[in-house]
């Protein structure tokens, strides 16, 4: 086996822009054609001092000595591919995409390895096509010895790669500059570009369809405070065009683009929908929706809905997932609050504490965004009524002044209305609780969380019946969200009071199979199977509730909490009695 070495070296990644478009399109000519393209190419990278350490396909990792020659070579293959392609169709050109970086390499016989020549593969992925785009190491090497134009394109996000990398795109020409200068900065929260869904069918008049589902995404995403979305004039500049999602992306200035297409055959229609994250190219969701077109307004309406609800978690969840990849020392106040949801999905105690912090950090870096109050407000109520860490009255005053806080700074907020919804329904004002549930329902109509709080809210003032439905509908809608096993507590707790003991029995083994170590679940089942006469089981589950959580029965049986009326509170220590439970 080769002994593995280190040195630094600059490298070189090249592939050429839609080469499987191209291989699809006329598979021996593009072969013959790359063929001839890496021929011409050879003799200026041994020119430059560059070394092909392989090819594979279309791609092409070379190394050198000197950073200032592997720029100049990168701008030399950009000058010969355009001159081969001088004449040649736009869609059979081929066009070279390019990364330079120095770094350390290990060497292992004749290859390269290392996180240098990941950086160079990654900014050869963000390169437009004719596109070269170096690293900030790179450009420090080269600036003032390579007759070109630089273009900071600030820090990016690299797939794999740990931190967020500042950026430098290579030109030579005016036109390169101008579209650098044209370029929009990305917001500081998630940002997505709906484009109109391509009519695939040979109908004409699908093309209203297609352009229906388009908007009404647009319209139900523009409903999420924490994303911003581009306009419908904006995306539909787009209409009828071949496009590359990450040219999309740097004019419109997102992170995220959605497309989508239908096709029609007889009385069916196939709509597919796939959402792109636009830096790394990354299919973050992808979904085919097949459907019988007896109404085509009803079945429009279903699938912009459907994508709908589908698009915000997962787009929540790459936020999640970029903010835990930033150092803790270098957040900013959105990446903040995003590692603060994700503690507080995790639903622990341990990790709603640190959610608190992060949510607290957050308020500090930028007191005038509301997700960092609300987040807080949660993170303090959960303290106390999951985790049993505070006493429900010290937490109510704060929360209170944090969740109110969070409608103050931006009323629009669905999430900020529906915290203000719970913060009330735990102080008794069920009239108060609805009010601020349907307030968040109107502005966001999909929110999983309007729905819980609208049945909690209703529960509270003894419409338990008509509380079911919003509680099954929160399900539905975010069936894997960080505060589902909240949604089902309230199901199993509404199933009881409302004597519907029996199906309190089925959700709870499925709730205990997915949790076993959740308390909740096991008191209420205690008193269901109390209320059965099945005597024997009722006290197995009371024995289990007791056991695992102390401090959780302690707090709702023991003492009254201040949401229960003192009805649905006898009615459940009624059930308990018959479990076996006995005050002391």
């Amino acid at each position: 086996m080769a002994s593995i070495t280190r040195r630094l070296a600059a490298i070189l990644a090249a592939d050429i822009a839609g080469y499987s478009r191209l291989m699809g399109a006329d598979e021996v000519g593009t072969v013959e054609a790359l063929r001839e393209h890496r021929s011409t190419a050879d003799p200026l990278i041994a020119e430059h001092g560059g070394r092909i350490v392989k090819t594979t396909g279309d791609g092409v990792l070379i190394e050198f000595g000197s950073v200032v020659g592997a720029v100049e070579c990168a701008l030399g293959l950009q000058r010969l591919a355009a001159a081969r392609n001088d004449g040649t169709p736009t869609e059979r050109r081929m066009e070279w995409r390019i990364g330079v970086h120095i770094g350390d390499v290990l060497i292992e016989g004749d290859d390269i390895l290392g996180d240098g020549v990941n950086i160079a593969a990654r900014l050869e992925g963000i390169a437009e096509p004719n596109g070269i785009c170096i690293s900030e190491d790179a450009f420090r090497q080269v600036r003032g010895k390579v007759d070109a134009e630089f273009a900071d394109l600030g820090e990016q996000i690299l797939k794999n790669i740990a931190r967020p990398l500042r950026v430098y795109r290579v030109g030579s020409s005016s036109a390169a500059r101008q579209s650098i200068t044209a370029l929009l900065p990305l917001p500081d929260k998630p940002s997505i570009a709906v484009l109109p869904f391509a009519n695939m069918s040979s109908e004409p008049e699908q093309e209203f369809f297609a352009d229906g589902i388009a908007e009404d995404i647009i319209t139900a995403l523009s409903r999420y405070p924490s994303l911003f979305v581009i306009a419908r004039n904006s995306s539909f500049t787009y209409k009828g065009r071949a496009v590359d999602v990450k040219q999309v992306a740097r004019e419109l200035g997102v992170r995220y683009v959605l497309e989508g297409s239908l096709r029609k055959a007889g009385n069916r229609i196939r709509v597919t929908a796939q959402l792109v994250e636009a830096e790394s190219g990354n299919h973050v969701w992808a979904e085919r929706y097949d459907r019988d077109l007896a109404d085509i307004f009803a079945v429009q309406d279903e699938i912009s809905q459907a994508v709908t609800i589908a698009i915000a978690p997962a787009i929540a969840q790459v936020e999640q997932h970029r903010a835990m990849r930033k150092p803790p020392d270098n957040l900013d106040a959105w990446a903040a609050y995003q590692r603060g949801l994700w503690h507080l999905g995790n639903a622990t105690a341990a990790d709603n504490a640190l959610a608190e912090k992060f949510f607290q950090q957050t308020i500090d870096l930028d007191p005038t965004f509301a997700g960092g109050y609300r987040g807080l407000a949660w993170a303090q109520m959960f303290s106390a009524s999951q985790f049993q860490r505070r006493s429900l009255k010290e937490v109510q005053a704060s929360a209170g002044v944090l969740a109110r806080r969070a409608v103050q700074l931006d009323s629009a907020d669905a999430e900020a209305h529906v915290c203000l919804s719970f913060w009330l329904f735990r102080e008794g004002d069920g009239p108060g609780a609805l009010a601020e549930a349907e307030r968040a329902l109107a502005l966001s109509p999909n929110l999983a969380n309007a729905h819980l709080a609208i049945g909690a809210a209703l529960a509270q003032l003894d419409r338990a019946e008509e509380s079911l439905a919003p509680r099954e509908t929160s399900i539905r809608l975010d069936p894997c969200g960080p505060q589902l096993m909240i949604a089902w507590d309230h199901l199993v707790a509404t199933l009881y009071r409302v004597g519907q003991y029996e199906r309190l029995l089925d959700v709870a083994q499925h709730v205990i199979r997915a949790r076993p170590d959740h308390p909740p679940t096991y008191r209420w089942l205690a008193a269901a199977v109390g209320q059965l006469g099945r005597s024997a089981e009722a006290r197995a589950a009371l024995d289990k509730a007791v056991a695992i959580g102390p401090a959780s029965f302690d707090m709702y049986v023991t003492n009254r909490a201040p949401w229960w009326s003192e009805k649905a509170y006898e009615h459940m220590l009624e059930g308990l009695r018959k479990a076996g439970w006995q005050e002391t």
